[in-house]
């Protein structure tokens, strides 16, 4: 995967040549074929419409995303997104052949070639000369390599880039064809910017929710049952979900077990403070902190404590102090001056390269001398880099790098002391050891930037972990617990007897990595659906609490049962209730003051409420009252009792207008809502095609 870093990286002449060699490949199949027999395999993870998408396929995408990502991300997002991708790439493609949707070889060369190349390609073939993507030159090297095209780079090069570039152009084709049909006549604009415009004055009498305190009211699965019932749509599950109930016992370090560390690193204080090998040290106590052989400026010493470790004397020790979770102790080594940054320019004559010998060492040190004496002698130094360098990463920038303090540690050591021990204006030829830039360097130090204090500190950082003891104290308490323990009931009232809180975990699914409350853990999520409710789980170690667990309830795909329905419509069917109570007991009389009076409140005035808000100032969202003011009917009347999101309210309408239109034309503004439209039209119509596929996930099997 090399030449994909590489790429990412604006790679060398090198690397474009074997992207030339994706795309003569790519373009000699007529731009049709994609994937073929290297993701051959018999073990099906899922199915789109009877398309299969294979076990080894989807593992290569998973780690190609993951290394285009620099290694970073969980493992379990990564895999979570892969699928999602290739479920919707498998449904666009089953599409375009319906459509007819064909990638030529012509239309591919068009797209690489023509006036908008990919950006990718663009950062390839860039010209060091000039800086820009240098389109002759590319395809001159895909020609010049077309022999080449079973290089095995080129698979790879072909699926991160150049398919990726082909999907989306027929995912623009294919949405525009969809949001081209959208059209806004004109009556409607006229319409909606009427509605918009509109305001209205209204009194009212106003009952809220929250005068009825919320243990009164009872919501039983008889009331969820029923309120699914009318509101099926808003329900459905795609999938089986599951949920539990858990318990923590903690097995985090005690004030013993943090008073142990403690004690361990003030006992080895003074070897410290009197060794003359802080790094052997520093190893042989295995330190959460690795010794680092370079200093850092007064600016970036950023620890726990850092201004008294800045003032301690050579050779002393300060600790232990806390850092984090760890227990520390600083010895400072040495102080000295150095910049923050430091710009220079060098020339490399390499020795070897990636462990194979390029010169031999004697070769390689009389050439670094010549160009010193040819430089010496008044030779252009960009000249001695254009035509000796071995680093073509800095050939467009005649040798010159800037670096700061902070990548000491990741430049290698005898360059980095050069520029940043050095004074502007050195000169130097310096020996690299370094595997990538192994060999002799001719060094100039052009400008250092702020000039500070620097200090070589060592540290030795033990974790405050818990003690032997209080994990297997811990892991006793549990396992104690789930020999009692054999049913969802028992369960509770075990938990009760401990003084436990049982937490829930809802909404689980057979794919999930992670239990909400707790963190991640595959294996408890597979055991959750390999068993059945009022099973209890073994004891689950998260982090520094180990947990048990008891299936409460399967909820399987369809219109949710009332378990899982309930936390989601609670509140929604008790204020329901509350808004019957309160119309029956507080709403008496035709008028806004006999409400008034009968529900002890007072009539409340809201001017210039607006259609298009729908808010009701000083209460909050409202739709159903802002549409009761723009009533008609009720204008100089007063409304029958209106059950709104807050509360209960009777209306009177007071008068309805319309102010100043906002400016833009009619057409403008048709314009306007067409495109918000095609911007929703364009994920919807994927999202429509996904819940019309069948679609068959049996990761569950595999991970």
């Amino acid at each position: 995967m090399s030449v994909i870093q590489s790429i990412r990286d604006k790679a060398t002449w090198i690397i474009s040549a074997s992207i030339g060699l994706a795309l003569i490949a790519f373009i000699a199949q007529d731009g049709t074929s994609r994937g073929g027999s290297m993701f051959a395999n018999t073990t099906t993870i899922g199915k789109v419409n009877g398309v299969k998408i294979e076990k080894k396929e989807f593992d290569e995408k998973v780690e190609m995303v993951r290394l285009m990502n620099g290694g970073q991300g969980q493992q379990e997002q990564i895999a979570s997104s892969v699928w999602n991708m290739m479920v919707q790439q498998t449904l666009l493609d089953q599409v375009y052949e319906k459509l007819g949707f064909v990638m030529t070889g012509k239309e591919l060369s068009d797209i690489l070639f023509g006036a908008n190349p990919p950006q990718w390609l663009q950062q390839a073939f860039v010209d060091p000369n000039t800086g820009q993507f240098n389109m002759e030159q590319a395809k001159q090297q895909f020609a010049q390599m077309k022999k080449n095209a079973n290089n095995p780079q080129v698979a790879a090069v072909v699926e991160s880039y150049i398919n990726p570039t082909i999907q989306q152009t027929q995912a623009q084709k294919y949405q525009t064809l969809i949001t081209q049909a959208i059209y806004t006549p004109k009556w409607v604009a006229e319409k909606m910017n009427a509605d918009n415009n509109a305001i209205a004055n209204i009194s009212y009498v106003y009952v809220p929710y929250t005068s009825i305190v919320d243990s009164t009211i009872q919501v039983t699965d008889t009331d969820v049952e029923a309120y699914v019932s009318k509101h099926k749509a808003e329900f459905e599950k795609e999938n089986e979900t599951r949920s539990i109930s858990y318990i923590t016992f903690q097995a985090s370090p005690t004030s013993a077990d943090s008073a142990v560390i403690y004690n361990g690193l003030n006992e080895i204080k003074p070897a410290f403070e009197t060794t003359t090998d802080a790094k052997a040290f520093v190893a042989s106590k295995g330190s959460e902190i690795n010794y680092l052989d370079g200093f850092v400026t007064s600016s970036n010493l950023k620890v726990p404590n850092a201004e008294i470790i800045k003032t301690l004397p050579v050779n002393a020790v300060f600790g232990p102090y806390v850092d984090g979770q760890n227990f520390t102790i600083a010895k400072m080594i040495a102080k000295r001056s150095m910049p923050d940054s430091a710009k220079c320019r060098h020339i490399l004559i390499k020795t070897e390269d990636a462990g194979k010998p390029v010169l031999s060492d004697s070769v390689a040190s009389k050439r670094i001398d010549s160009i010193k004496a040819a430089i010496a002698a008044g030779a252009d130094f960009n000249l001695m880099v254009q035509k000796y360098t071995d680093d073509p990463s800095s050939k467009a920038k005649a040798g010159e790098y800037e670096f700061t303090s902070t990548q000491f540690a990741s430049i290698s050591k005898e360059f980095a002391e050069t520029i940043f021990y050095g004074n502007t204006g050195d000169k130097k030829v310096v020996k690299v050891a370094n595997a990538q830039y192994a060999g002799y360097h001719y060094i100039e130090v052009l400008s250092q930037k702020k000039v500070e204090e620097a200090y070589k500190i060592a540290y030795v950082s033990k974790p405050i972990v818990p003690s032997n003891e209080t994990v297997t104290s811990a892991n006793d308490a549990a396992n104690k617990f789930v020999v009692e323990t054999k049913s969802k009931e028992s369960f509770e009232a075990n938990a009760k007897k401990l003084n436990k809180i049982v937490m829930p975990a809802a909404e689980l699914q057979q794919n999930d990595f992670a239990i909400n409350g707790l963190g991640n853990n595959r294996s408890l999520i597979r055991w959750i659906y390999e068993n059945k409710v009022g099973t209890v789980s073994e004891p689950q170690e998260f982090g520094d609490k180990i947990a048990v667990a008891v299936i409460t309830n399967i909820s399987k795909a369809g219109v949710m049962d009332a378990a899982a329905a309930k936390p989601l419509t609670e509140i929604f069917i008790r204020n329901e209730k509350k808004a019957q109570q309160i119309i029956e007991t507080k709403f008496k009389g035709n008028t806004l003051e006999a409400y008034a009076q009968a529900a002890a409140t007072t009539v409340m005035r809201a001017d210039s409420i607006s259609f298009q808000a729908g808010f009701i100032p000083a209460v909050g969202n409202e739709p159903k009252i802002v549409g009761a003011a723009f009533n008609k009917n009720i204008t100089g009347k007063t409304s029958t009792p209106i059950a709104g999101t807050t509360g209960v309210f009777a209306v009177k309408g007071e008068a309805i207008g319309a102010r100043p239109a906002m400016g833009g034309s009619i057409d403008e503004q048709r314009k306007a809502i067409e495109s918000n439209i095609r911007t929703q039209v364009g994920y919807r119509a994927l999202d429509a095609l996904r819940k019309s596929a069948k679609v068959d996930d049996n990761r569950a099997t595999f991970y």
